[in-house]
């Protein structure tokens, strides 16, 4: 973990979010180091997809704030806060599936290369798109799978992919949604690594059920319970935290300690 700068990378102030008359998100707090991992762990219902909504511009919220890099960017669409430095990934893959691997990659990296609405273009001459797009190949270990079809890939590989696309536009802070959900045992324990690498020197928030995941990813961990944050703190910290053991964690603390995470 790498604290570069004093202004967090991710700041939410007083954060909350109705729906009608149901409050989900009560007042959050939660400050990011720049190039800390976080992980965000709660209940099913807590508001946890929700607090990512709020944060990538899907929903507005009712009151408080969202500051990236100590600009205030809630009531922003979602293009605007992605051009301004974050990034996210979604429960359900999101990717072009008529495309190459290559193709995908490509589309990811042209905006933030400068490139707007270049139709006329060709894009097998635009050097840098590509150059940026074979170096993201390469990282998310696709290298084998350059030319074939999103929709051929296996869904892990398309995971991968989806989290090259995410990092394509050079986003400082990334969220991924539930990234390895879904994935066998042998297959989440590869993903870890390669979200590591991938993420390495940028700001990561991931919001997972899997508990070795979390423990073994993970900075610190916010635990969200009821639309509020109960604790965060180190991976030690919460795991020995008896208010977190009784409101989600339980059993999964005990598995954890035996594993040796």
């Amino acid at each position: 973990m790498s604290g570069t700068t004093s202004t967090p990378a991710l700041e939410l102030r007083e954060l909350r979010k109705s729906f009608g008359k149901t409050e989900i998100i009560r007042g959050v707090n939660l400050s990011v180091k720049a190039g800390e991992r976080v992980g965000i762990i709660g209940p099913n219902g807590a508001g946890k997809s929700t607090l990512f909504n709020l944060i990538s511009g899907r929903f507005a919220p009712t009151s408080g704030q969202v500051l990236l890099n100590g600009q205030r960017i809630d009531g922003k669409r979602p293009f605007e806060i992605n051009r301004a430095g974050l990034s996210r990934s979604f429960q359900i893959t999101n990717i072009f599936p008529k495309l190459s691997v290559f193709e995908n990659l490509r589309c990811g990296v042209l905006w933030s290369l400068g490139y707007r609405y270049t139709f006329l273009k060709f894009l097998a001459n635009l050097t840098d798109a590509n150059q940026r797009a074979e170096q993201l190949l390469h990282m998310i270990q696709l290298d084998r799978k350059r030319d074939v079809l999103a929709m051929n890939l296996t869904y892990a590989e398309q995971r991968a992919l989806e989290i090259g696309i995410t990092i394509a536009g050079g986003a400082n802070v990334i969220l991924l949604d539930e990234p390895t959900a879904g994935m066998s045992k042998s297959e989440t324990g590869r993903f870890i690594g390669l979200i590591k690498d991938v993420t390495e020197g940028k700001t990561l928030l991931t919001v997972e059920h899997d508990m070795g995941v979390v423990f073994g990813l993970a900075d610190r961990i916010a635990v969200v319970v009821y639309g509020e944050v109960l604790a965060f703190d180190t991976p030690e910290a919460v795991r020995a935290n008896e208010r977190v053991q009784e409101a989600y964690l339980g059993s999964h603390v005990a598995e954890t300690q035996g594993a040796g995470h």
